[in-house]
């Protein structure tokens, strides 16, 4: 009688240990994370490492890794579940993406406080280039593009080039190649077109100006988007912690210039090296995910 009764409170203890991690209780160390990052997208590189070194350091998780992919498999990854969360979902930009997993991940609150912009722009030299019908008036013959898997790679061969009769060609690349390139033509004073965004430490870097779009065939893109994350479906009730402090996170167009101008290369340096300073900044999403755990 004595074993069967010690045998019972072992399967009982082992029950309620489990029931307890499986809504996000047990030892901090014991918790893990996988955050994905979408090859070319600098701030989702730069919110990821700061989530994982904050995570990790304040919050004692075990271990917050970090994916790359690129954009489709990322987005797919957190509706399955491989993936818990992912930080860089531009709205309206990704809306089809995130429609097709609609009923299998949870929108975040935008983390992002600034303006958004997306198109093709030209460095400031070439001064009689305002407007993306210009570029016909120019010796520019390609338009150097971005990653296949971002919405304005489709958009600038689809609808801006047939809307004004470019006679430029888009060519797809990579951010780095682009910028590597963007870099060099600039330093030459050549004439050029590419596609630019902020925020981005490139508009920092390079004196450039975005061209205007007078019959809208970039459409939406045009538009100001908000910049959010998105989080599995079963992560809210996982892991509330984790939940709470990925939706607390807030940074702004200055601060995450900031970060990605410390190390443009090495953005978990350049992560580390900005919270020394700004701990201040992210001790609210400390707080918040603190209050999770407590509740």
């Amino acid at each position: 009688m004595k074993a069967s009764k010690k045998l019972l409170a072992v399967i009982l203890a082992l029950v309620v240990g489990a029931v307890a991690a499986g809504c996000g209780g047990g030892s901090p160390e014991s918790r893990e994370l996988n955050l994905g990052v979408a090859t070319g997208w600098d701030e989702a590189a730069v919110i990821a490492n700061l989530s994982k070194i904050v995570m990790e350091e304040d919050l004692g998780y075990g271990e917050v890794r970090l994916q790359e992919l690129e954009l489709g498999p990322v987005i797919q990854g957190v509706a399955s579940g491989d993936l818990d969360a992912y930080q860089d979902i531009w709205l309206p930009n990704h809306q089809a993406q995130i429609d097709e997993v609609e009923n299998d991940v949870v929108q975040l609150d935008p983390w992002y406080e600034g303006s958004t912009e997306f198109g093709i722009a030209v460095p400031t030299y070439m001064t009689n280039v305002n407007a993306i019908p210009d570029l016909n008036q120019t010796g520019v013959d390609q338009i150097l593009g971005i990653e296949p898997g971002a919405i304005i790679s489709e958009r600038i061969p689809e609808s801006v080039i047939p809307t004004y009769n470019l006679e430029q060609e888009y060519v797809q690349s990579s951010t780095p190649s682009m910028l590597s390139q963007v870099d060099e033509l600039s330093n030459n004073q050549e004439e050029f077109a590419f596609v630019a965004w902020r925020p981005h430490w490139m508009n920092a870097k390079y004196d450039f100006k975005f061209l205007e779009d007078p019959e809208d065939g970039l459409t939406d893109l045009n538009d100001g988007a908000t910049i959010l994350s998105i989080v599995n479906e079963d992560l809210p009730d996982d892991d509330p912690v984790a939940y709470a402090f990925l939706d607390a996170i807030t940074l702004t167009e200055e601060q995450v210039n900031e970060i990605e101008n410390i190390n443009p290369n090495d953005y978990a340096e350049s992560a580390r090296t900005w919270l020394e300073d700004n701990r201040d900044v992210a001790q609210p999403w400390i707080d918040a995910a603190r209050e999770a755990e407590e509740s």
